[in-house]
């Protein structure tokens, strides 16, 4: 089956929606997250999710508005803990990355009825993407485009020296709080494409492969955009045409991608020197 055959079903066509608009918040996100070293936060948030799938299980609400409030918890949670209560940051991040796992195993071990299917959260499926899915990552991307227009510049300055930016008058601890919440939201929406286990990947490596290109911050939002797009698109065809997971292979062309381009990179580098 080609290409013009499998956009005529619905769920392809979902499926590359739902990419197109998951790019667009992660790559804006993703941005912050690499720029800040937040990677091993986001790792944390991401983990510390399957806590809130395991109560929407258990009390039989929507898992994903669940696995929301509990990331949103949990982002806030690390960021109070370690600005406020002198706990180091790393070890506020393993408490909730541990707290959300194990609440989710326990919780999910105790749901009434027939166990749950957790592969589609844990790995991903991008083909089982619903329009509720796409239009909530829509207004996400909408909304995130919004708040970084209007706060850019500070959004930059906090995002690489915060002892700079509170000398600005800039209002960091909001700023913070918000990227913060912001972060949750996009990993809770994004969960369905790669999957709880593989999504820190989605959010930081087409930002590290849009890095080799360009520092310039904007800059490197733009292309983390297009090259996460690109990476969903070829990584759901390829996955259809190998009968692969489709999570598994976007983040294994994601990361082919990024190696492709450190190549090119280091053979422009000594092309140059010659």
């Amino acid at each position: 089956m080609d290409i013009p055959e499998l956009l005529q079903y619905a769920f392809f066509r979902n499926a590359l929606l739902g990419s197109l608009f998951a790019s667009v918040a992660c790559g804006i996100i993703g941005t912050y997250v690499v720029s800040r070293r937040l990677v091993f936060i986001s790792g944390g948030i991401t983990h510390a999710s399957f806590g809130g799938l395991g109560i929407g299980f258990y009390f039989s609400l929507p898992p994903i508005l669940s696995a929301m409030a509990f990331s949103v918890f949990s982002a806030f949670g690390i960021q109070w803990l370690s600005r406020k209560q002198g706990v180091r940051e790393d070890s506020a991040i393993a408490v909730f990355w541990s707290l959300g796992m194990a609440l989710g195993i326990v919780l999910t071990f105790l749901s009434p009825g027939y166990a749950p299917n957790l592969s589609e959260y844990l790995f991903g499926n991008i083909l089982t993407i619903t329009p509720v899915d796409i239009v909530s990552l829509a207004v996400l991307s909408l909304v995130l485009v919004l708040f970084f227009a209007l706060f850019y510049h500070a959004i930059v300055s906090v995002s690489f020296d915060t002892e700079f930016a509170q000398t600005r008058h800039i209002p960091t601890q909001f700023i913070e709080y918000a990227m913060m919440l912001f972060v949750a939201i996009t990993i809770v929406l994004s969960i369905r494409l790669v999957g709880i286990v593989l999504l820190m990947s989605l959010i930081t490596v087409p930002q590290m492969t849009a890095n080799l290109f360009t520092v310039n911050y904007s800059k490197i939002i733009t292309l983390s955009i297009l090259f996460s797009f690109l990476g969903c698109v070829a990584g759901l065809l390829l996955s259809y045409y190998l009968n692969v997971p489709s999570g598994a292979f976007i983040i294994f062309v994601l990361i082919v991608m990024f190696f492709i381009a450190k190549a090119v990179k280091a053979f422009a580098r000594q092309k140059s020197y010659e």
